[in-house]
């Protein structure tokens, strides 16, 4: 039986893995654009900063592993076109450009997202960067030494991750955001204002509730930048982040999609077409805060998902268990980590929700470095359930946002995060992990012990 993978970056990576795990016998071909794989989009901020020397450091996967264990790989060829109905593909070399038609019996779609573009006058110019695949990641970092002062638009986690990558790297950054706060589809705003000060205290110059209206070219060779308020900006280069849209062209019109074309896949991630199945950021994953579909092109999910697929590709043996849309990043020496809903997608979805802040040292105060950490708790006040959380801290405290992952995955209500058994140990925390003391707000809040 032939699998052909189309794709592989994450997703793609893990499906083969298990296809060659759970179907030994299996013929895999992959067929990936770029000529490396692997690449992790997080790699350009992490150069830029110096914590890596070059992006290439970033990978974890080569070409030569999978064909040692007898896998096709087709780097640089494009699939140009995928008929569904008759199990074929028409694929061109992207070196010597000749078109081959090809054959499959299980089609695994990993071709993930590109970045969305804004529909913004001059947005084509050269000094314009985008921010998203393995060569725009070169780009960016070769354009580095030779520009002083950066744009970055799009104040989401890539755009945050590269204002304090080229402000560590010594560069002059102003950060573009069209909403009135940053991060705004992940945190709170009163999160979101920690985070602005932050990167205001670096050095970041930030705009937010601000549009660009325009690139274009100034007189004395820089980039100009237009914005609605009718101030202009020179900057030496632009690196636009705006979100992500997903590369399923190839299957259009033939089978199911959502609106925004991700595809739709059942628990098993196989899509209305029995013999294609998709992972990764070209496909929709099941929230489970709100028990539906939602979007969200993460690396954790793409390995999820992809692995899934590879599982699934011949027999349905294990179905996902749906997703928090758990994130973290690292801002400088601080944490901030989110899971679930923030209030406002909470109350967009008709529930009855509410929040509660917690603010203190995250261990005792008698300890050196005892840092404030702020956990901002969303939960449900018809069930009690959590809907989500999002954590701020000079201490790493990441992992807080997988714990309440798993709560939220199982069910778990406010009154059992107020008393969850958790280690206490001065060093790590205090005698109630700041969690607790979080779930034990939003019970006295629901006693009536606090205003909501």
């Amino acid at each position: 039986m032939k699998v052909v993978v189309i794709g592989c970056t994450h997703a793609g990576i893990a499906a083969v893995k298990e296809i060659l795990t759970y179907y030994p016998g299996a013929d895999i071909t992959v067929y990936e654009r770029q000529s490396e794989i692997s690449y992790l989009s997080c790699a350009s901020y992490l150069q830029l900063e110096g914590t890596i020397t070059t992006i290439e450091d970033a990978r974890y996967a080569d070409p030569e592993d999978f064909v040692k264990q007898g896998v096709h790989m087709k780097v640089n060829h494009d699939v140009v076109r995928v008929d569904a109905k008759t199990h074929t593909l028409l694929v061109q070399d992207l070196l010597t450009k000749k078109l081959t038609n090809t054959t499959y019996d299980k089609l695994i779609m990993a071709t993930g997202s590109i970045t969305a573009i804004p529909a913004i006058p001059g947005i084509e110019n050269a000094k314009v960067q985008l921010c998203k695949t393995y060569d725009q990641a070169h780009d960016l970092c070769d354009y580095a030494p030779d520009s002083k002062r950066i744009a970055i638009i799009g104040g989401g986690y890539v755009g945050v991750e590269l204002a304090s990558g080229y402000v560590t790297s010594g560069h002059e950054v102003l950060l573009i955001q069209r909403p009135s706060h940053l991060l705004n589809a992940y945190v709170e705003p009163l999160i979101a204002d920690k985070v602005a000060e932050v990167l205001k205290k670096r050095g970041v110059h930030l705009l937010t509730d601000t549009q660009v209206t325009a690139f274009k070219d100034a007189p004395n060779g820089k980039l100009l930048i237009n914005t609605e308020h009718g101030q202009d900006y020179e900057v030496d280069m632009a690196a636009i982040s705006a979100g992500m849209i997903p590369q399923t062209d190839l299957l259009q019109g033939q089978v199911d999609m959502a609106k925004n074309g991700a595809l739709l896949t059942d628990d098993y991630m196989q899509t209305s077409d029995p013999d294609i199945l998709a992972a990764g950021d070209a496909a929709m994953c099941h929230y489970n805060p709100t028990d539906e579909d939602a979007y969200a092109p993460l690396v954790s999910h793409a390995i999820r998902q992809g692995a899934l697929a590879g599982i699934n590709t011949f027999e349905r043996r294990l179905r996902t268990i749906g997703t928090q849309i758990t994130t973290g990043m690292m801002i400088f020496d601080y944490t901030v980590a989110c899971t679930g809903m923030t209030l406002e997608a909470a109350k967009a979805a008709r529930l009855n929700a509410a929040s509660v802040v917690y603010e203190g040292p995250y261990r005792p105060e008698f300890m050196p470095d005892a840092y404030p950490v702020t956990v901002e708790l969303i939960y449900d006040r018809n069930t009690r359930k959590i809907l989500g959380a999002q954590l701020m801290c000079e201490h790493d405290v990441a992992q807080a946002a997988n714990t309440v992952s798993a709560l939220i995955q199982n069910n778990g209500t406010i009154d059992q995060l107020a008393f969850l058994d958790m280690l206490f140990s001065p060093n790590f925390n205090d005698t109630y992990n700041y969690l607790n003391l979080a779930g034990q707000l939003a019970v006295n809040q629901e006693k009536g012990y606090l205003r909501t």
